[in-house]
């Protein structure tokens, strides 16, 4: 594996893996690797010829108040784990080198960023979009996965890849969870023993929301309330925001019709560590 810091240097190799014919997968992450990531890697090795991963923690998608300064950066950690996924380059600029001095140019997401998350965090889709496009014309690829688990994140990119006419395909990959269900993620590690138990309960409402559309439940909001009672019914637990969206349009849904697809979105805190999770189910 080869790690490269210079933006200049990465595409140079891209454009000569191109020249040869090599089809690229990347994945783009902050680091602080983890199972879910992994689970990226194997899904690129298996669909593309060389595989990048990228780690950056993006200083303009963070918001004034959140954890910048203090998110996990366990480099040499993320090397060894990157190396024995399989992948071949790791690219780990400097913020300099990607916002340099007098960097100016950002993307605004529009609608589809202002809602759900974006309104929970401000300004945070348009600095996804905007380090997400810089990383592929930086890398180059022709396909990138990136995972379920940041459903609004993958619909926004997918739109990104549309609206500009990227000639990338965007690969989702399933949502990786640990023993009692809850989703692998880096700020899993803020959790303690107590709260990551109590943090189950979110995969188990998402279960409940899949039974209740089962059982021919259509009024979406209902199911909503009961999930977010069951959240806020358990010690410790509080709902950011519980919401059913139509999984092509991504726009707030509150009654199902038959053979539609939906995503239920839930944002909840356990402890002060503030989790995502989704499910898509078909009505």
């Amino acid at each position: 594996m080869q790690i490269i810091t210079e933006p200049a240097e990465m595409q140079v190799i891209a454009e000569k893996l191109r020249l040869n014919r090599q089809l690229i997968g990347v994945i783009m992450t902050m680091g602080a690797l983890h199972e879910g990531h992994l689970s990226l890697v194997k899904l690129a090795r298996e669909s593309a010829g060389t595989v990048i991963l990228t780690i950056f923690v993006n200083p303009i998608q963070f918001g004034p108040d959140e954890d910048l300064h203090r998110y996990p950066r366990p480099f040499e950690q993320d090397v060894a784990l990157a190396r024995s996924a399989g992948v071949d380059y790791l690219f780990a600029p400097e913020a300099s080198s990607i916002y340099p001095d007098h960097f100016q140019t950002t993307l605004q997401c529009g609608k589809l960023g202002e809602h759900f998350e974006g309104k929970q965090r401000p300004g945070h889709f348009n600095g996804v979009a905007t380090i997400v496009s810089k990383l592929f014309n930086i890398t180059k690829p022709h396909r990138a996965i990136f995972g379920e688990k940041d459903a609004q994140q993958l619909a926004i990119i997918r739109q990104l890849v549309t609206d500009l006419n990227m000639d990338i395909t965007i690969v989702p990959a399933p949502i990786v969870r640990e023993e009692n269900g809850l989703a692998v993620s880096s700020r899993n590690i803020y959790l303690s023993s107590d709260e990551r138990h109590k943090a189950g309960i979110i995969y188990q409402v998402l279960c409940h929301a899949e039974k209740r559309m089962a059982g021919d439940e259509k009024n979406l909001q209902s199911i909503a309330q009961e999930v977010e009672e069951m959240i806020s019914s358990t010690p410790g637990c509080r709902c950011d925001y519980v919401i059913f969206v139509d999984e092509k349009s991504f726009e707030l849904a509150e009654k199902a019709e038959q053979g539609r697809e939906y995503r239920l979105l839930i944002a909840a805190f356990c402890g002060n560590v503030r989790l995502i999770d989704n499910v898509k189910i078909r009505a």
